[in-house]
């Protein structure tokens, strides 16, 4: 996830500038329905906490240090990278739909569907996600049986 948003940062931003200030309004505003910032506010403790054991080097004093200044340092950087994220996001959208497709679609996620789908969305994903693997695995399940069979009526011994 953290790779994605910076892939969106960069090549958002570079291509800002090939859309026209329509396309870029529109899509500003797709970004802000879609809660862009926000998304990208929940990644903001993972990320430090990924960093904590590297720079704690699993010492008691500098994990008390690290755990004090984390609330401040989320503050700072949410208020900082939540309008490149939205830039990013919206360079992104701009590129690829029209400025009325992304009128269209800022106009459905503002509808109450389009909200409660927004509201949804993560809860879906992990629901889905469940669903691809269970199905990943039992398809798993039987191209090895299959296989399997196939290679003993082959000869093979497995």
């Amino acid at each position: 996830m953290i790779a994605i948003c910076i892939a969106l940062l960069a090549i958002g931003v570079a291509r800002a500038e090939t859309s026209s200030p329509a396309a870029m309004d529109a899509a500003r505003s797709l970004a802000v329905t879609l809660k862009v910032a926000d998304q990208y506010k929940s990644l903001l403790p993972g990320i430090l906490l990924r960093l904590r054991p590297t720079l704690s080097q699993d010492r008691p004093e500098i994990e008390r240090d690290f755990d004090a200044a984390m609330p401040a340092i989320l503050e700072a950087n949410q208020s900082k990278y939540s309008t490149s994220m939205i830039e990013g996001a919206a360079a992104l959208y701009a590129k690829i739909f029209s400025t009325d497709e992304l009128r269209a679609i800022d106009a459905f996620y503002r509808s109450p569907a389009g909200q409660k789908y927004i509201e949804k969305s993560h809860e879906l994903s992990e629901i889905n996600q469940k669903v691809s693997d269970e199905i990943s695995r039992e398809a798993a399940d039987e191209m090895k049986e299959r296989i399997t069979q196939s290679l003993r009526e082959k000869g093979h011994k497995l």
